[in-house]
């Protein structure tokens, strides 16, 4: 069992509002989605965030219009709530420490995401609880990168150690030749970094864990996720896995975000090699892009397990409303405005659940919103939902 957290009291100023109120840093989709859970188990929900337009604006009941990265916001933020919560993994951990320190409560708290947030750490915390992940090491030249390919052998990932995201950060290094342009697309000089050995991987795969302060736990189930250019494209529920294998990979998953102190929802992201190993890839200590699809196919969506978990509530079942459900992101084609094209031909495909960011803008590449179908089987389900995807584009309508 995990340790039951010793979490700070509220001042007393905050103990007497008149509903319960969840504090979000960072306005992007995963809080708007997460402050849409939120309401509806009656929380008001307050977002810190520097930009009026980002998508929790919407549902927030309150917008703090400042940096997160600024300790005051974050004071008037954390004053204001009951818990405060992150929507990423950005803020630094030593400004968490600090509205700790004023007696408030984060989640995750400082401590884990100074485990998290510095992917080196993160792998070094994995490594020493005795969990499979691939062999790594700190790098700090291009001859350190030559050392790490000949010592694996080629193709090896060159990572930074923090704030990448969606593959801005990792570059393959698949010969000697490439090292030093790899050290130079990730800015080697300025930014610290590690290599790791490549994973030839048969299927990506993904689950949430949700973990509470008491030790109480919620497992979902073990999906595949398909990437292209390091960007989720697709997510299928179940996994297409043995039982045996499922229950491993749930295992090692809910063991890492043990060995790092996690409450909330996080996403675990984990290889499966060709001879049936499972090992991590990353934790993510939030809710995730590969659990989106429990909003529509479980009793309890990631959401609102997350919402429950950091406010100290029971959490709900994780159990699937059908046999399989997929998960369809939806990107931005070109740049222009964020409002899509083909919503009314995207409804009309029986099944599919929309769901839209408001973002202003449309990037190629960019998350704008995702479609999640139910079926029978995993074929079934993937039909629906490619087929709703493909009426809607975003960006200009050429």
């Amino acid at each position: 069992m995990p340790p039951v957290l010793d979490l700070p009291t509220k001042p007393a100023t905050t103990r007497h509002r008149a509903r319960p109120a969840l504090g979000i840093i960072g306005g992007g989709q995963l809080a708007r989605m997460t402050a849409q859970s939120a309401l509806s188990l009656g929380c008001d929900v307050v977002v810190l965030d520097n930009d009026a337009d980002a998508p929790a604006s919407t549902p927030a009941a309150r917008w703090i219009r400042k940096p997160g990265n600024d300790l005051d916001a974050l004071l008037e933020l954390a004053e204001s709530v009951d818990v405060v919560a992150l929507e990423n993994e950005f803020i630094d951990a030593e400004l968490l420490a600090a509205l700790e320190d004023h007696g408030h409560r984060v989640l995750p708290t400082a401590a884990t995401m100074r485990l998290v947030q510095d992917k080196l750490i993160q792998k070094t915390t994995l490594q020493r609880a005795g969990l499979p992940v691939p062999a790594f090491a700190a790098v700090s030249s291009v001859a350190e990168i030559l050392e790490a390919g000949e010592r694996h052998g080629w193709p090896v990932v060159l990572k930074k150690r923090r704030n990448g995201y969606d593959g801005k950060g990792n570059a393959t290094v698949r010969s000697a030749a490439d090292a030093a342009t790899a050290w130079a697309r990730l800015d080697g000089d300025h930014n610290e970094l590690f290599v790791e050995q490549f994973c030839p991987f048969t299927s990506e795969l993904a689950i949430i864990i949700t973990l509470s302060p008491d030790g109480s736990s919620a497992v979902y189930p073990l999906v595949e996720t398909v990437q292209r250019d390091h960007i989720c494209h697709t997510v299928s529920a179940p996994a297409s896995v043995s039982d045996a294998l499922a229950r491993e990979a749930g295992e090692i998953a809910r063991s890492a975000v043990e060995a790092v102190g996690g409450t909330g929802s996080f996403g675990v992201e984990m290889f499966l090699r060709e001879d049936g190993a499972v090992l991590v890839n990353e934790l993510a200590p939030r809710v995730h892009n590969s659990g989106h699809y429990t909003i529509e196919a479980c009793v309890c969506s990631q959401f609102e397990n997350h919402v429950r978990a950091v406010m100290g509530w029971p959490l709900g079942s994780t159990a699937m409303r059908a046999p399989a459900a997929v998960m369809v992101n939806l990107l931005g084609h070109t740049n222009g405005p964020g409002a899509p094209h083909g919503v009314a031909d995207c409804l009309a495909v029986s099944g599919a659940h929309l769901h839209l960011y408001g973002k202003a803008l449309s990037k190629p590449g960019r998350k704008m919103g995702h479609i999640t179908a139910l079926g029978a089987t995993v074929k079934e389900a993937h039909e629906t939902a490619a087929r709703a995807a493909a009426a809607l584009h975003f960006g200009d309508k050429s």
